[in-house]
Parts: structure tokens; sequence; C-alpha cells
């Protein structure tokens, strides 16, 4: 890296907890490739490009500053559901502290469903000398409010019990064996905690280990834990993947696609934006998360949705006169489309490591388009697709709306509502007027605007996410 480059890195590292999100050189060098490409040269020039770039690549690695709840407004009022909220954490963080505490609970100005809460952190946490070792997936949730739970630790002391206090550290890069009794390999600490159970019950057992390993006292990122919290008024959900609900408006009375819906979080938001009146088809071809659509619309009290163990690239039935009660379907079968679709979650946060190769990045445009070829089918004539991705490449976002357009003349671009969210990036030679249409949530964007107030530092503190919605004439 050139010496302003480096100079640039050290600073943003000055202000970061964590070292920027580890990638695979040829990972870091094509998203550079992506993030500097001629037309953002030609738009913002070298400095502005690398500057973002590398605030990407920190942001990444860690947590929001916000935690977003979607709200089941179609069981209570906003106001009651914030009120039963508060009083439900006030108790918990009363029971794990001395005094009472105060929950700041602020619902989001712009979109009617949800509540957000300020994340405290990172909070001046000593490390202690015992230490527990978990997977980065653990880590993640830790630092996104969860304790944690025991099948996550990979490593701990030779001779922990229960109650012993033990500092909780991330193996960011999947290499500890598990059992081990110590590592010291890349390792993140992310607070301190009590052992709920025995080193010998989390290792030395047939059974699978299930339960709270370790009981979070002193998190590095303080938020409330929502395990069992109103199940079914309190839906945790990042704020982009509510936002996209939204924008796809379905109304009382229509027929709705998911094309990828487990776990179901938008199937069952879009059920209720709906009123529960029509019908909401979830696909999904992976069988073992089938289930956990059927329990979640069952915990939020939905009877519109229909759940089915399917591909969806295979969703649309080469007859014409064949049912339509199941997979697959005959063409023009929905009202709306959402497809959400298979990605390369580049933009999940916290997310300290990728061990992915640049051809398992890149592999998922062609599924991508599959899937698009059968939405676009399926729609009916004046009917709504909305496609977004949790990711920030190019090359599964705007890259897709521009082959999208030029093979389906009958899709069109439309406003979004709430767009909330940057617009789309340069580099797939998409018109500013398109551009404009799109909506990238781009968490580096904001990075250093810590002081801004909770509603306006959520909009821009996300994960990194897209949203396209089309119209089809």
């Amino acid at each position: 890296m050139c010496e302003i480059t480096l100079l640039m890195v050290q600073q943003i590292e000055e202000m970061s907890t964590f070292p920027r999100i580890s990638l695979k050189p040829e990972v870091a060098d094509h998203l550079r490739s992506v993030f500097l490409n001629k037309e953002v040269l030609a738009a913002v020039g070298h400095q502005v490009a690398e500057s973002r770039f590398q605030k990407l690549l920190t942001c990444l690695s860690h947590p929001p500053s916000h935690t977003c709840i979607r709200a089941s407004t179609h069981l209570a009022p906003l106001e009651e559901i914030r009120h039963k909220l508060a009083e439900e954490l006030e108790k918990q963080m009363c029971s794990s502290s001395a005094g009472e505490v105060a929950v700041q609970i602020v619902p989001h100005p712009r979109i009617p469903d949800v509540l957000l809460l300020p994340v405290d952190g990172p909070r001046p946490v000593k490390q202690l000398s015992s230490e527990v070792v978990v997977g980065a997936q653990c880590g993640s949730a830790v630092l996104r409010g969860a304790h944690v739970f025991a099948p996550g630790i990979v490593a701990s002391p030779k001779y922990m019990k229960a109650g012993d206090a033990v500092s909780v550290l991330s193996d960011s890069e999947g290499r500890c064996t598990r059992g081990a009794t110590s590592f010291q390999g890349n390792r993140v600490f992310v607070g301190n905690g009590v052992a709920q159970m025995d080193r010998s019950a989390i290792f030395c057992t047939e059974e699978p280990v299930k339960g709270v390993g370790v009981r979070m006292v002193e998190p590095l990122y303080q938020s409330p834990s929502f395990d069992g919290v109103l199940p079914d008024m309190a839906f945790l959900q990042n704020l982009p993947s509510v936002v996209v609900g939204h924008v796809l408006g379905p109304r009382p009375g229509e027929r709705i696609l998911d094309m990828c819906a487990a776990p179901g979080g938008k199937t069952c938001h879009i059920a209720v934006l709906m009123r529960d009146q029509g019908e909401v088809v979830a696909l999904d071809k992976i069988r073992n998360k089938i289930g956990r659509i059927r329990q979640n619309a069952q915990m939020l009290r939905l009877r519109s949705i229909k759940v089915y163990c399917f591909d969806s690239t295979r969703a649309v039935s080469s007859d014409p006169t064949a049912g339509a009660e199941g997979p697959p379907f005959p063409p023009e079968s929905f009202d709306r489309v959402l497809l959400d679709a298979p990605c390369s979650g580049l933009g999940q946060r916290p997310n300290m490591s990728c061990t992915w190769s640049l051809k398992e990045i890149c592999s998922y445009q062609p599924l991508q388009r599959k899937l698009f070829q059968a939405a676009v089918r399926l729609l009916k004539k004046g009917g709504v697709l909305v496609y977004s991705t949790c990711t920030v490449t190019l090359s599964e976002n705007e890259e897709q709306i521009a082959w999208a357009l030029e093979t389906f003349p009958c899709l069109m671009l439309q406003p979004q509502e709430p767009h909330i969210g940057a617009e789309g990036m340069l580099g797939a030679g998409l018109s500013p007027e398109r551009l404009r249409l799109l909506q990238r949530f781009s968490p580096e964007l904001t990075w250093d605007q810590t002081a801004a107030p909770l509603p306006c530092r959520a909009d821009g503190d996300t994960i990194g996410f897209f949203i396209a919605k089309f119209l089809k004439n």
C-alpha cells in the first residue's frame, strides 16, 4: 500500500476497538477494485474512494451502535409494546447490577413498527487471566447482547468450574481445536462473564451440550439479552431487513411469494403488513430451516403463511394449466415477489473474519440470476418485485440490476419508501437517475459520525445491505 493509504489505515484503526475484518488477500484485492472502480474514481477521486474502502473493512468488524426491534403491531400498539419491553429489560438489568436502570427505547421516526435501543460500547472492561474461547459466530452474538451458549465454546481452562469468573475471547479465524485448554492464535476479547457449567459438562459428554455456558456480566458492548423477552411482540431484526418489507408494500388480499424465506423474519413481516389477509407463500430449499419459518409464524399468530420446502429456481410450472396450490406455480401467479437472494453476506456485522476464497465470494451471481428469471415469470403484470441482498459487492447488487433491466424490458425501477439508505454505487454503468432509485445501506459512510442522535445514527450505522424495487409492465 502507498504511504497515504497506510496513514489512512492508521488513522481509522485509532478510532477502532477491533482489527479490520480479516480476508484472504485475493478477496481483499477484489473488494478494493470494486470500491475503487473507474466510475467511483472519476466521481470522487482516489483518496475519498480509498478512505471509504478502509472504513468499510473496519466497521464490518464492529457491531452497530444500536439494537433494532421490529414490534408486532398487529398484536398491540407500538407504545404498549415499547412500555412492556422497557419493563422487561429493566427487570433483567436490575437483576444483574445494583440499583435501578433506565432503559432507553426510541421509536424510529419514519418506520412505524421499529424500536431502537442504543448499545453502550466499547466499555472499559479489564481482561482476566482465566479465558474461555468461543467460535467467531458465538463471539459476534455476544457483541450484540447474547450470553455464551455452551455449543459455542471451543476452549476453556482445564479446571473451570461453574461460578468461575472468566474472560470470553472470540476465535476470529476458526483455528482453535475444540476441547483445548488454551489458545494463542488470533482472538478478540469481547467481555467477562461467569461460567454456568463445569468444563466436563461442556466437553466430556456424549450428549449434545445445551444451555448457557457463560453468563456475560461485563460485555465489551452492553446490549440487553432478548432471550425469552416478549418473543411474540419484540422481534430482533436488522433495520434494512425491516425496510425491505415496507418497500415491498404488501396489501390485504394479495398473494405474495417470498422465494428464499428462511428463517422467516421477512415472511412474517409481510403477513403483518397485509394484516394477515391474503396469502404469503414461503419457499426454501433447505428442509431443516422450514420448521423455523412455521415456528415464527405460529408464535406471531399469523395464519396467512404457507410454507413449502422447494427450490425456487424451479418454482415456475411448465404446464400453465397446472394447479396453483403448491409449487411449482403457473406463470403470473403472484401480485408481489420478494427475492431476498442468497449472497456472499459481506455486509453482515460484526464479522471479524471471512475465510472464503474469491471463487466462493463470486459464486452467487449465476444462482441469483436463475432466481431472478423465475421471479419475473411468477410475477403478474402490474406486480412488484423486490430484490435484496446483505452484501456489499457490485456483482451481486448494481450489476444484477443493470443485467435485469437489459434482460427483462418489462421491468421498470421504482422509487422506494422508506428510502433511508444511500443511493446505488457507481461502477455498473447505471444512470444517476437509476442509482437514485436504488437503496444501498453503506455503514462506512457514517462510520465516524458518532455524535448524531440515535434515530439519525441508526439509519446509517447498519449492516451492509442492498434493495431494488421493480414494477412489471
